[in-house]
């Protein structure tokens, strides 16, 4: 289980029962308590950086993550990058 902000991270090992969803493997982490800025409503889920919905069952060995929102589309400052290259 995976959270990160600029200033830290959370990482947790959990060790539950199958069948268990991304939902019930990020409520028993206990990262929604420890962070009461984290909802699941305002936030997108993952596993090994593919995003996935909160019914997905989990396999063995799955790392699962709490994505935030982003503060910037990263196609439009890929462009806004482009054009200053441009100008120079």
């Amino acid at each position: 289980m995976c959270w990160a902000t600029p200033e830290q991270q959370q990482i947790r090992e959990l060790e539950l029962p199958a069948p268990v969803t991304l939902e019930q493997a990020v409520r028993a982490s206990g990262i929604l308590d420890d962070m009461p800025d984290v909802t699941l409503a305002d936030s997108e889920v993952g596993v090994f950086s593919e995003r996935r919905k909160l019914g997905d069952k989990l396999r063995d060995g799955d790392r699962v993550e709490i994505y935030r929102p982003l503060l910037a589309d990263p196609k439009e400052v890929r462009r806004k990058r482009a054009e200053l290259k441009k100008r120079k």
